[in-house]
């Protein structure tokens, strides 16, 4: 029958037994049986089945190998959870001699973890035959002194199987002088010895030649030979004798070299040199033994040749011969039983193995981290082991039947300590006691537990009118403290309604950088100020979000030209006006009134009359619009006066508009003052405008006065008052710096009816906003009345005049002017 024919009448048994505990370990062992030299892929056994677990849970709790020792030669299958055979096995190679094979193998089952104890036996098979270290023996026999029933040792066959597949016969070819007798060591091991059954006659016959065949128990038989050849020696008829058969000692492990553990004493009766003795050890003595114990050939002092190590070898037997120098030798065998007693010469080892390559940092307490095996190779208390870990961290140690597990003792935060390194310490109870350390490295894995957070509490922005859609207005930013994706921001912009419309429609942020672009042209006559809020969200699950408020302030430019009020006037803008002839110089022929509906200079108007050479008889005031003669009318003057006037705003590039006033000369002229009701019917603005605007340029007038006059006391008292608390004024090169960073600006509101003005302290590159406009008096006045523009006190030589005085704003002004438009 060939090696797989056997395997084949081997069937693999399991012996299961569980002790499951609450915390991941599971307390009892698995076991298998397994023939050597079985193919690949052979089924060693169902752990998944055996362990309990169901069908369809085997691919999620992912089960495998935990030792790394035996993944060559076994693999779990994980759709089904059988333990297969992985590669060939050699029990020879794996436990030698050893009467059984046990394979210490460990299983890890994940979700939850849990951990398991598979011992799998390997079966022997009769795959090795007897060999003798020597095809050749020679033994001398004496003649005739040697009696019948004499004894001669023969060599051990030595089979790499073990049990039935081992030595369990010898023979010898039929021989009428000797005889075999096989006697069984105390381990079991057949020791074949030679009998002299008739007294040797050398004369008779020189030499014998005998075969000696041993054969071992398996099925079918295997057998190797020896040839034994007898020579039958003259007389020297009295071997060595020892004073014992057998000796027994007992010795510490790690003696030094050349120790003598036991002297040898053997006797000879013979004189001369078949008295003379010499030791030695027989065939029957193992190769480990010879490697630690040598033997005095003349003294027979058993000595310590190698490292004597109980870990690795509690008991040796040596098998020792006296021969004498005669002849023929003859020779006394005696055996030594040395036991090796253990001392504390092993620390312990610690094993760590990771369940997880990161901790996530919300694991609870509790959680099973990874593993801790430790193992001392001493035994009794020289193998009892401590194991300790290193202080204040949040890890605690659980054990539970001789296994240790790292589990969690605290909460986590990867943003306070993103790793750990604990020590382990493990001290066995030997006196003195040994120690052993290792470091684990612990990192802690990131949850979504920050929200991410703006670098600013808000944000300005600032653009001019008529700018192109997309051009970028300012970039937000914000950081999170978590890493990873859970650290990937978006940024949005949170939907509301500005004058009806969406403010997707006006603005546009890029989700990655944070850009806000201009979805459209802005008109700042519009609208000055848009409010919107952005949000930015993390890409964690579950998503965090903050929000951010954003004020984009839009500036005015010069792109509306100057329009006329009044006087009426054609579509064409063409005014007509009679003068009698008999106007003396300085009549008032008319007067402009126009409007810029943009803000600042680019709304402060200026009259100029068109070729003024050819009209020499009348000029119009830069400022107040109003058209005079220079001088009076002569009878030659045409009867018709075409004035061109050009009304120009201060903007940059300036725009303006051109009026035509058509001055008829007449030789009477009644005058006809407009009713209050006629003005307000015919003028284009609305009815109250100019009263408003009267109204409103006295009240910035005095406001501004009062407020500049109450700065300048404050400031003058300063000795008197704490302008800390009081004006919140900074004194010395804080009043620089301020107004470096700082500039007044008049700000106007024009929604509605009700008008008013700001002065505000603002950044240098912003624009304050003013509206400047020349109109007509009330028409219930006779008469109408110059109105001159209203020249503003310059805000920031106020500032910087206070400031040389000691004292300058702390921050943005407060100070604020309305006024009624």
């Amino acid at each position: 029958m060939d090696i797989r024919g056997f395997c084949q009448c081997w069937k693999w048994q399991v012996v299961c037994s569980f002790l499951l505990c609450s915390w991941g370990w599971v307390s009892g062992q698995l076991r298998y049986s397994i023939v050597e030299e079985s193919e690949p892929g052979t089924l060693v056994g169902n752990v998944a089945q055996d362990l309990g677990i169901r069908r369809a849970e085997i691919s999620q709790r992912r089960i495998h190998l935990r030792s790394e020792k035996y993944q060559k030669y076994f693999s779990v299958n994980p759709a089904n959870g059988g333990l297969v055979v992985k590669d060939r096995i050699d029990r020879e190679s794996l436990c030698g001699s050893s009467p059984s094979c046990l394979l210490q193998i460990e299983v890890v089952a994940e979700n939850p973890v849990e951990l398991y104890s598979l011992e799998i036996e390997i079966l022997d098979i009769n795959d090795n035959s007897p060999t003798f270290s020597s095809n050749d023996h020679i033994i001398k026999i004496t003649e005739l002194v040697t009696s019948p029933g004499a004894r001669f040792a023969l060599e051990i066959a030595k089979d790499l199987d073990v049990g039935v597949n081992g030595v369990s016969q010898y023979t010898l070819n039929t021989n009428p002088y000797f005889s075999l007798s096989v006697k069984s060591r105390k381990d079991g091991t057949l020791i074949p010895q030679l009998i002299l059954e008739k007294v040797l006659d050398r004369e008779e016959k020189q030499e014998h030649n005998l075969i000696l065949t041993a054969i071992d128990g398996g099925e079918p038989a295997r057998s190797g030979t020896c040839r034994i050849t007898i020579v039958v020696l003259d007389i020297n008829d009295n071997p060595p004798v020892f004073n014992q058969s057998v000796y027994k000692i007992s010795i510490r492990e790690n003696l030094p070299l050349r120790t003598v553990i036991l002297t040898l004493n053997a006797t000879d009766q013979d004189d001369g040199a078949n008295g003379e003795i010499q030791f030695s050890f027989d065939g029957h003595t193992s190769e480990s033994a010879r490697e630690r114990f040598s033997l005095n050939e003349q003294s027979g002092e058993i000595y310590v040749h190698g490292i004597v190590d109980f870990e690795e070898q509690s008991f040796y037997e040596l098998s020792v011969k006296a021969e004498d120098k005669g002849f023929p030798l003859l020779e006394g065998n005696c055996i030594v039983h040395i036991e090796v007693e253990d001392v504390n010469d092993n620390p312990p080892e610690i094993t760590f193995s990771s369940v997880t390559n990161n901790i996530p940092e919300n694991a609870p307490s509790g959680a099973v981290v990874g593993f801790i095996d430790v193992k001392d190779e001493d035994s009794g208390k020289n193998g009892e082991i401590k194991l300790d870990l290193s202080p204040n961290v949040p890890f605690r140690i659980r054990s539970h039947q001789n296994r240790y597990a790292l589990v969690t003792d605290g909460n986590l935060d990867r943003e306070e300590t993103p790793q750990y390194t604990i020590e382990l310490t493990a001290a066995d109870l030997g006196s003195p006691p040994l120690y052993s350390k290792t470091s684990v490295t612990l990192s802690v894995s990131d949850i979504n537990d920050n929200a991410p957070l703006f670098t600013q509490s808000t944000y300005n922005a600032f653009i001019k009118e008529n700018t192109d859609p997309g051009t970028l207005l300012c970039t937000v930013s914000a950081t999170d403290l978590d890493e990873g994706v859970n650290s990937d921001l978006v940024y949005s912009i949170v939907e509301s309604q500005i004058d009806g419309s969406s403010v997707s429609s006006y603005v546009y942020i890029h989700s990655s950088d944070g850009n806000i672009y201009a979805q459209r042209s802005f008109d700042y006559e519009q609208i000055q100020v848009l409010h919107i809020t952005i949000k930015v969200e993390d890409s964690g699950s579950p998503h965090l979000s903050s929000t951010v408020p954003v004020f984009i302030f839009i500036l005015d430019t010069n792109d509306n030209p100057p329009s006329l009020l009044y006087p009426e006037h054609s579509e064409d803008l063409i005014v007509q006006e009679k003068i009698p002839r008999s106007t003396s110089a300085g009549y008032l022929v008319t007067k402009l009134s126009a409007v810029d509906l943009d803000s600042g200079h680019n709304a402060w108007l200026f009259f100029t009359l068109i070729d003024p050479i050819n009209y020499s008889s009348f000029q119009v005031s830069k400022h107040t619009g109003e058209v005079r003669t220079v001088r009076g009318l002569q009878e030659s003057e045409n009867m018709e006066q075409q004035l061109v006037i050009s009304i120009s705003d201060q903007g940059n590039p300036p725009l303006s508009t051109t009026v035509t006033v058509l001055v008829s000369i007449a030789d009477e002229v009644i005058v006809e003052r407009p009713k209050s009701g006629d003005f307000l019917t015919n003028s284009k603005p609305p009815s109250d405008m100019t009263l408003y605007l009267i109204i409103s340029l006295v009240a910035i007038s005095l406001v501004s006065l009062v407020t500049f006059m109450i700065l300048l006391v404050r400031c003058l008292r300063k000795d008197t008052y704490d302008y800390s608390s009081s004006c919140c004024f900074l004194g010395g090169s804080q009043s620089k710096a301020y107004t470096d960073q700082y500039q007044p600006a008049l700000y106007l509101n024009t929604d509605g009816t009700l008008k008013y003005m700001e002065v505000r302290m603002v950044p240098p590159g912003s624009q304050g906003q003013s509206y400047q406009t020349n109109l007509p008096p009330a028409p219930e006045l006779q008469d109408f009345s110059i109105v001159q523009p209203l020249e503003f006190p310059k805000l920031q030589d106020l500032v910087q005049d206070v400031s040389a005085e000691g004292n300058c704003s702390n921050g943005p002004s407060n100070v604020s002017e309305s006024y009624f438009h």
